[in-house]
């Protein structure tokens, strides 16, 4: 999706908002927005998703399937979160049944399926805009302040749900003030401020390998590897085979 030379605001006599953003964002892409509040990146994010258009300047190859989740998830709504649910993946010309009660489990949403919106937490709120951005895989997936509100087991899902869309060749844009990026180690980091937004250089592509060593020499390993500059994720014991 390219972002060429748009221009953005409010109203015809307000402030431009944003101003000349030249963006690229890539299949299998994670770029973090950050900035000061106010400072435009919820607007971005709206431009990004085609929720807003821009005044100037031109958005193209945005993918066809969007998946889009506010900061805050509109829940003064007359509806149980199921019946909405059910109704957003009516729209995109699916039922929606299995989908829902798959990504309801996986949110530790089930048990509020069939509250009404309006009678949520702000967590299980945000929970139901993150089912609905997933009801279809979306070839961008465009997220704001996605951790706000979650419980600590629903936030450990999202960097794994992001993981999961650029697999698929899907592109992702997050913003986030709670310091979670530092979960998304791959993505690029555009920064907003005074109206403009500016891309860091892309990150280097790296690979994942899993070695195996003996116990007791596991500490000595990992020391070695973090010498030589070696990023360790995880050091876990292994399962037997029965």
């Amino acid at each position: 999706m390219r972002l060429q030379d748009v221009w953005f605001r409010y109203s015809r006599r307000a402030a431009w908002t944003l101003r000349g953003v030249d963006l690229t964002l890539e299949p299998g892409e994670t770029a973090v927005v950050a900035g000061p509040n106010g400072s435009g990146k919820s607007t971005l994010l709206q431009l990004a998703a085609g929720v807003l258009r821009p005044g100037r300047g031109v958005i193209s190859g945005r993918p066809a399937v969007v998946g889009w989740v506010p900061e805050r998830f509109p829940a003064d709504q007359p509806f149980t979160a199921r019946t909405h649910l059910k109704h957003m993946a009516a729209i995109r010309g699916r039922d929606g049944t299995a989908d829902i009660e798959r990504w309801a489990r996986r949110l530790h949403l089930e048990n509020f399926l069939d509250v009404r919106l309006n009678r949520l937490s702000k967590g299980s709120a945000q929970k139901v805009g993150l089912v609905q951005a997933l009801l279809a895989p979306p070839g961008l997936l465009v997220l704001d302040e996605p951790w706000e509100g979650l419980d600590a087991q629903t936030r450990e899902q999202v960097p794994a749900i992001v993981a999961e869309v650029v697999g698929r060749g899907g592109s992702v844009l997050v913003s986030d003030h709670l310091g979670e990026v530092a979960r998304l180690p791959g993505a690029r980091r555009w920064q907003v401020r005074d109206g403009e937004v500016h891309a860091g250089d892309r990150p280097a592509r790296k690979k994942v390998i899993e070695l195996a060593v003996d116990a007791a020499e596991a500490p000595d390993a990992v020391s070695r590897l973090r010498s030589a500059g070696f990023e360790i994720l995880t050091v876990r014991d292994e399962v037997p085979l029965s």
